[in-house]
């Protein structure tokens, strides 16, 4: 098969199952596939589309890019090292279950701020983490020549 590394991707999403208080019959409902090809995926014998792995990511709250890092897509699909290491700092934050799930969104906030700060203008995948930057220079309204 391919090159993807579908066992690691699938004890991944057994954690993340596990982590969620799911079992693999509520998961793949909430994810809409069958209950079967979710524990083919989970034991590393089935390799998932990309539309598949952002419907299980919705369903466990997590983001769908981790799930394309750790199948391998995103970095097929994304050139540089950069990107990687973007991926793969979202992945460590995302799968930390320490963690609640307001937690995660506000690191990755934080850590896309200042991404953009220093020119990594790349948003990722659109989950709208960024907000307004173009204000910090403007004058507040209560700013009058004296």
């Amino acid at each position: 098969m391919a090159s993807l590394n579908v066992g690691n991707l699938g004890e991944y999403l057994r954690e993340q199952r596990r982590n969620a208080q799911l079992s693999l019959r509520q998961l793949a409902d909430a994810a809409g596939v069958s209950n079967p090809y979710l524990s083919q995926i989970e034991r590393g014998l089935r390799k998932p589309s990309a539309e598949v792995l952002q419907q299980v990511a919705k369903a466990l709250r997590i983001s769908a890019e981790t799930l394309y890092v750790r199948a391998g897509i995103l970095d097929a699909e994304r050139d540089g090292q950069e990107h990687r290491k973007d991926g793969a700092t979202r992945a460590a934050v995302l799968a930390d279950p320490t963690l609640t799930e307001q937690h995660k969104q506000v690191l990755l906030q934080i850590y896309e701020s200042f991404r953009k700060e220093n020119g990594f203008l790349d948003g990722g995948d659109g989950d709208g983490a960024a907000g307004p930057q173009d204000q910090e220079n403007e004058p507040g309204p209560q700013q009058t020549a004296g």
